[in-house]
């Protein structure tokens, strides 16, 4: 069962995805909350696998919510999902930046919602590869931070952090690389794990901010 804390300080929207999510066999709305120190209060409380997150909320806004969350080591296991009317705008990247596994614009068809939701509970970004390129051009103009160390990383996992900040999938990195998929997965996790990301989002910024990929022309599109 997939356990979803909503945070949203519209009622209708918060209603809305409800709704959704209640229909779900598979998927069980544990609370709600209408500003980040709920949100940051009932996660602890009920230790969801997925937390829906506004960014636009009184009093603490949804980055600082993501970020105190994303810190507690009682919650590695949620994977905050941001929810904006815009796409990726500056809240996004700064969440991105402060541990939520990717974001979904409040639009979004009914089917596509409860797909992501379930792409998050595994463990997955939700990053499209028109979101990586966005995130691709924020590094641009910025020079690589020396603090990420990269070098207990094996060559094959560097490999495939690279392949996955280019946007592909495990499949696709599989098949780059000439490896199953489960081995595909298992250098990306173990990579991951070395460079303490909590997801593939972070993973894809840190390879950008380490300087192991470098943005090229060809990757902005």
């Amino acid at each position: 069962m997939i356990r979803v804390l909503i945070v949203d300080d519209q009622p209708l929207i918060r209603s809305g995805f409800r709704a959704l999510l209640d229909a779900e066999d598979d998927i069980e709305v544990v609370a709600e909350a209408t500003n980040g120190e709920q949100a940051v209060a009932r996660a602890a409380a009920h230790l969801p696998d997925i937390v829906l997150m506004d960014v636009q909320m009184p009093e603490v806004d949804g980055i600082e919510a993501t970020r105190r969350i994303a810190a507690d080591p009682a919650l590695a296991g949620t994977h905050v999902v941001i929810l904006t009317n815009y796409g990726l705008d500056e809240y996004v990247f700064h969440a991105l930046k402060a541990g939520a596994a990717g974001f979904l614009v409040k639009d979004v068809q009914p089917e596509d919602f409860l797909h992501a939701v379930r792409v998050a509970a595994r463990g997955d970004a939700l990053l499209a590869p028109s979101i990586t390129r966005r995130l691709i051009d924020r590094y641009v103009s910025q020079p690589p931070r020396p603090d990420v160390v990269l070098g207990h990383l094996t060559h094959r996992e560097r490999e495939a952090v690279v392949l996955a900040a280019r946007g592909l999938s495990n499949d696709e990195i599989a098949a780059s690389m000439v490896i199953s998929p489960l081995t595909a997965k298992t250098h990306v996790n173990r990579a991951m794990t070395k460079l303490h990301a909590r997801d593939r989002a972070q993973l894809v910024v840190i390879a950008y901010e380490s300087g192991l990929v470098v943005p090229q022309a060809s990757d902005r599109g």
